[in-house]
């Protein structure tokens, strides 16, 4: 009896684990699934890290780092992760306050005395929170005539920054995304430390924790061995995504997601850092009025289906990354991409479905878009479809326009790619790509005066914008040079087949679209709305140009 009941316990002890293991493989087996359209021999592709309870449960690389070397991506191939960078630009921030030798609640000016002194505080707890009312660097450089690709120096940047003559908003008032505020923490790193920023972080942070095959690229021309590339798809198939930057802080971290793991891992075992640092970067920030946006210290703390999720995703160029931690399950998830089209996010949280299952809420969808099968395809009389077309104002400057070409419609708003419209009843027309529609409301004319816009659980009106103010437009009153001091640069305004064309000397033309009295909208993500400026006898002396991470950047005009 004795010998069968040993028997009897070796077998129990044996299918446990058999059983965990089945389990841990088939979840595996999902995850491959997600990533099967990258597991080619001849696309970019993906690497996965999949962290619990202080171990890597699961690593993996698909696709291709090189495709002009065939070389393919492993967890150790190396990516530049882009924003999720912000959270290490902070984390030095802390380190530095822990040793007494700074303040969160500081002015950046006793660090930084070239920014510009706009008559209000600015804190290093406003540019780690995104409250500090700077315009965003990426949208003044391009606004400038810099391309994306161009190097980017740090130097650069700064002296940008010193040029401004006003702020978006007060300081604390708003939230609105701002890379300008972590590069310049990063360089308050290295001013206080009188380190480079690179230095510091491999020092302070990178070694200890082990993060062999991590650095910040502060140098274009470095070599980075075992580096994944960036791409971008097109019609012939992929083409090369160039990133030079040569500034930090706000991006360029290059790191392996077994390296990030570590990271992932120092959040709940402290080996770096303490507890109050870690605490701070996921506390909520609270704006002036006492509310909170969702936006942490360098980072994003929400809820994803009842789990607190404390996230950040990056996209430069072809790269695409994704960090976030469930801190309740001690579970972190990351995923790098090296083409254009990836969507890291959308990935992630699908890993976290598969792995979290037992411990997720059901989804509360605001609203269901519903999708048209073949079985059931809608067609809207091409008349009908006519009524449609035209411009509809969601916000002051920001405008969808809709356009029916060959039977089909489509929108496209300010700044934004064209995309199809797919109609799911005779006024409503699913947005594709997102999980948004557009609502054409009729009435007794012949053209419909308003849509409705659906998205993430709001409907927002979009009146048309009146034809009859537009036959009345002289676009030669326009017409002219015009400089900003601010970006030292000059755009000049033009009258071309009856439309208005910004031409620049570094830049591609573009069109700038009638909205209504002295407002214009350009054809160029940096390049929003443009309203122009009178002066007392109703002559035009200028414009203002927002595209929003940029508010009222003040052009004179000059000729």
């Amino acid at each position: 009896m004795k010998q069968i009941l040993t028997s009897l316990s070796l077998l129990i002890f044996l299918f446990i684990p058999i059983s965990n293991l089945q389990a841990q493989m088939e979840k595996e087996k999902q995850v491959d699934e997600l990533f099967t359209k990258w597991d080619t021999d001849n696309t970019p592709g993906a690497a996965v890290a999949i962290v619990k309870d202080g171990a890597i449960i699961y690593k993996k690389g698909y696709g291709i780092a090189n495709l002009e070397y065939d070389i393919p991506i492993t967890p150790s191939s190396i990516f530049h992760i882009a924003s999720v960078s912000k959270q290490f630009t902070v984390f030095s921030i802390l380190l530095l306050e822990k040793q007494g030798k700074l303040n969160l609640d500081d002015d950046i000016r006793k660090y930084i005395p070239e920014v510009p002194d706009f008559g209000k505080t600015i804190t290093l707890r406003h540019l780690a929170s995104h409250t500090s009312g700077l315009r965003d660097q990426w949208n003044l450089l391009s606004m400038a005539g810099w391309r994306l690709d161009d190097v980017i120096t740090k130097e650069h940047v700064l002296k940008l920054v010193s040029k401004q003559k006003e702020l978006n908003f007060n300081p604390g008032d708003e939230f609105s995304y701002c890379n300008t505020g972590f590069t310049l923490l990063a360089e308050v790193v290295s001013r206080v430390s009188d380190m480079s920023f690179a230095e510091f972080t491999k020092t302070n942070i990178f070694e200890p924790l082990e993060m062999n095959n991590t650095l910040f690229y502060d140098d274009h021309e470095k070599i980075v061995k075992n580096r994944a590339y960036s791409y971008y798809p097109d019609s012939s198939g992929y083409k090369k995504s160039v990133l030079n930057y040569a500034n930090v802080g706000a991006t360029s971290l290059f790191t392996t997601v077994e390296d990030l793991s570590l990271w992932a891992m120092n959040f709940a075992d402290i080996k770096v850092g303490d507890s109050t640092s870690i605490n701070k970067m996921n506390t909520l920030a609270v704006l002036n009025n006492g509310e909170t946006f969702g936006g942490a210290l360098g980072q994003f703390v929400g809820d994803y289906k009842g789990l607190n999720e404390i996230q950040h995703g990056g996209a430069d160029a072809g790269y695409r990354s994704y960090f976030s931690r469930y801190p309740s399950e001690n579970f972190a998830v990351i995923v790098f991409s090296n083409s254009a089209e990836f969507n890291t996010g959308g990935i992630a949280h699908q890993i976290v479905d598969i792995y979290l299952k037992d411990k997720l809420k059901p989804e509360d969808k605001p609203e269901e878009i519903k999708e048209a099968s073949n079985s059931e395809a809608i067609t809207v009389d091409e008349n009908v479809l006519n009524t449609y077309v035209g411009d509809f104002e969601l916000q002051p400057g920001f405008v969808i326009s809709i356009n029916l070409k060959s039977g089909q419609l489509s929108g496209k708003a300010t700044g934004q790619p064209e995309f199809p419209l797919t109609p799911i009843s005779t006024t409503e027309f699913k947005v594709e790509g997102v999980e948004a529609k557009i609502e054409f409301i009729p009435n007794e004319g012949e053209n419909i005066k308003l849509i409705k816009l659906h998205q993430g659980g709001q409907i927002m009106d979009a009146p048309r914008v009146t034809e009859s103010n537009k036959s009345y437009v002289n676009l030669a009153d326009y017409s002219g040079e015009y400089y900003s001091e601010e970006l030292s640069t000059t755009y000049t305004f033009t009258v071309v087949d009856d439309r208005l064309v910004a031409k620049h000397s570094r830049l591609s033309d573009f069109k700038l679209n009638y909205v209504k009295d002295d407002m214009f909208f350009g054809e160029a993500w940096f390049f929003g709305q443009v309203e122009f400026i009178r002066d007392e006898n109703k002559v035009i002396t200028g414009c203002k140009v927002s595209n929003g991470r940029v508010q009222n950047l003040f052009f004179e005009k000059i000729n």
